[in-house]
Order: structure tokens, then C-alpha cells, then sequence
């Protein structure tokens, strides 16, 4: 081989690795970096959403920053303000407080930055371009509709007792659960089949801070103390598995969850290891199913939208008014999952295996 073609072809090999450099850049800033600001790592189901948007979004060539504030308000600030001073190009958010994102999203505004409030309505802020999230609404009428028919009240049984409790009085989606609920326990409440042995009613009174699970299993103490120290308590409304949890680690202290004392209908939400447990355990009774990977396949669709200019997907643009601007929103659909259908419903679809419930 002669040398000046092979000085051709090692001219030629550079040429191909200068073009190849030279794209390289060009096709990584195709997709830009999305920031995703997750409220909590406590809550085992935002682990599962953080992951599976960064899952999805990588596969679409997005960078992505997943950022969790230990539902610490300042934290959760901070870590959007850096986002958006990296710049990134869409903001996921689920808020630990969305009413004091106001001023944050306007310097998103300001920077082109468009927002996705991700499962918790953004409240208070013109600056929220779109909502994915589930039938909250729903979650409640589902949670209301196993104790009706867990307790046989359809059929003329009762009366029996029942407590209540809400979501965090910071988080819009709380208030739709308690809605939902109250929409099909009310009218037996009405009737007399129901009641509510304490009288406390209303978010205003049965709200549970930040989700918490000692502070429901705390107020579940008192209730227990002071107004049923001779009679027991037949169901109780939970919006979410880790109140659930509280909740149940209360009324066993008492002796519920015995053959002499069985234990109430509890409900529950999210579908976490520890509240299927309980169920096969005979504890909890119910919980609600939220498919978080929809959720997130829902949301990168959204992004590709906004970025490539197209139309998001939505399916609700009357419900979610965040107090200056009714949000267009994307909804999916829940499954209530109790002893019955766990199986089916959690390991069936992939999103479970087996041997996390042994």
C-alpha cells in the first residue's frame, strides 16, 4: 500500500471523526434536561414515580434531574430555583406545598421554562402549563364505596360506627379524596346507618399533616380514649396506606385484630409493600391502586408536546381551577384492590413481583 494512500485514508478517518465530534454536541442538545422535583423519599410511591419518569425520559434521549426535598418547603424552593438556573427546559413538579411556588414559577416563566404540576395541583400560580394526575375525585368515591359495601349498608345493615380521616390540608388532591368519599358515605350518614362516633367531620377537622403516620396513629389514640371506651368502631376512612398504617398500629393496641375484636374496614391508597402485607395479614382492608408508570408515561408525552410543539394530551379541561387559572389536565383511572384481586391487579401487570409479598 502506498503511503500517500495511506495518508488519504488516515486524512479521510479524521475527517469522519471531526464530523462525528462535531455532531455528537449537536444530538445531545436535541433533548433537552427536564427537572423533576418529587416531594419525599418516605412515601415509597414517589420513589416508584422518580424513577419511572427517569426511566421513560432517558429513553427518549431526555437528561433528567430528579431532585426529592424531604418534604422540607425550603428545600423543595431551592431545588427548583437551581433547576431552573441550569436550564431546564420543562419542570415536573410534585409540590410538597404548591400555593408557595408562586414566585419560583414566575422565574420559570421569565426563562421560557414551561411546568407540569405532576399528581398535586399547583395552586396559586398562573405559571402551570399542565396537570397529569389520576381521578382523584374517584380515589375518594372508591375508598367511600368499600366501607358501603364492606359494612352491607345497601342492604339495609347497620347502624354502625365510623372515623374519618384526610389527607394533608396542604395538598390540593386531599380535599377531592375527601370529597369523593363523603360523596357516598354522607348519605347513609344522613340516615342514620352511619355515624361518626367522635362528630368530627370536615378536612378542617380530620386533615393529617404532611401524610403523616404518627400523627394519625396519635389521633387515632385519642378517639379511641375518649369515645369508644365501651363500644367499638367499625370502619374508618384512610386516604393513604401510611395513615392506614398508624391508624392500625392504634386500634391493635387496644386489642382490635383479635377473633373478640375484629378489626374495622380501613382503606387505604397507593398499594405500598406494607398495606398489601397487612391485607393478606387481615388488617387493612382495602387500598387504591395508582399506576405510577401510566403517570409517567403520561407525563413524557406531555413534554414531548411542549417541546416539539405539539398538543399534550388531555382529557379534563374544566375540573382543576388552581385559584387563577383552570389547569388542563390529564387523567387516569384507579383500581381499588383488596384480598380478592391484589394478585391479578399488582403482580399480573409487571409492576409487582410475587416475592415482595413474602
Amino acid at each position: 500500500m502506498s503511503s500517500s494512500f495511506t495518508t488519504t485514508l488516515a486524512g479521510m478517518a479524521v475527517g469522519v471523526l471531526a464530523l462525528t465530534a462535531a455532531a455528537a454536541p449537536a444530538l445531545a442538545q436535541d433533548k433537552p434536561t427536564v427537572g423533576i422535583a418529587m416531594p419525599t423519599k418516605s412515601s415509597a410511591r414517589w420513589i416508584d414515580d422518580g424513577n419511572n419518569m427517569v426511566k421513560q425520559f432517558q429513553a427518549k434521549g431526555y437528561k433528567t434531574d430528579l431532585q426529592y426535598a424531604e418534604d422540607d418547603i425550603p428545600n423543595q424552593l431551592a431545588q427548583i430555583e437551581t433547576m431552573v438556573a441550569k436550564n431546564s427546559k420543562v419542570l415536573v413538579i410534585a409540590a410538597i406545598d404548591g400555593t408557595t411556588l408562586t414566585d419560583v414559577l414566575q422565574q420559570a416563566k421569565d426563562r421560557g421554562v414551561k411546568v407540569i404540576a405532576y399528581d398535586r395541583l399547583i395552586r396559586g400560580s398562573e405559571n402551570v402549563d399542565y396537570y397529569a394526575t389520576f381521578d382523584n375525585f374517584q380515589v375518594g368515591v372508591l375508598q367511600g364505596s368499600y366501607i358501603v359495601d364492606a359494612l352491607g349498608l345497601k342492604d339495609g345493615k347497620g347502624p354502625f360506627t365510623i372515623e374519618l380521616f384526610g389527607g394533608s390540608p396542604d395538598d390540593n388532591n386531599a380535599y377531592f379524596f375527601y370529597n369523593g368519599a363523603m360523596s357516598v358515605l354522607q348519605p347513609h350518614i344522613d340516615s342514620g346507618k352511619l355515624k361518626v362516633g367522635s362528630g368530627q367531620v370536615g378536612m378542617d377537622k380530620v386533615s393529617t399533616l404532611r401524610w403523616d403516620g404518627a400523627t394519625a396513629q396519635a389521633r387515632m389514640d385519642n378517639l379511641l380514649s375518649a369515645f369508644y371506651g365501651n363500644r367499638r368502631v367499625d370502619a374508618v376512612l384512610s386516604p393513604y396506606d401510611g395513615i392506614s398504617i398508624g391508624i392500625i398500629s392504634s386500634l391493635k393496641g387496644v386489642g382490635y385484630g383479635s377473633p373478640s375484636q375484629p378489626m374495622p374496614v380501613v382503606t387505604g391508597q397507593d398499594a405500598e409493600v406494607p398495606s398489601i402485607k397487612s391485607i393478606l395479614a387481615g388488617e387493612q382492608r382495602a387500598t387504591v391502586f395508582k399506576d405510577t408508570r401510566e403517570l409517567a408515561r403520561v407525563t413524557v408525552e406531555m413534554v414531548d408536546a411542549v417541546l416539539g410543539g405539539g398538543t399534550p394530551p388531555v382529557n379534563d379541561t374544566k375540573t382543576y381551577d388552581n385559584g387563577k387559572k383552570v389547569v388542563p389536565a390529564y387523567l387516569l383511572k384507579p383500581v381499588s384492590v383488596d384480598a380478592s384481586n391484589w394478585k391479578s391487579t399488582l403482580v399480573g401487570s409487571g409492576y409487582y413481583t410475587e416475592a415482595q409479598f413474602k
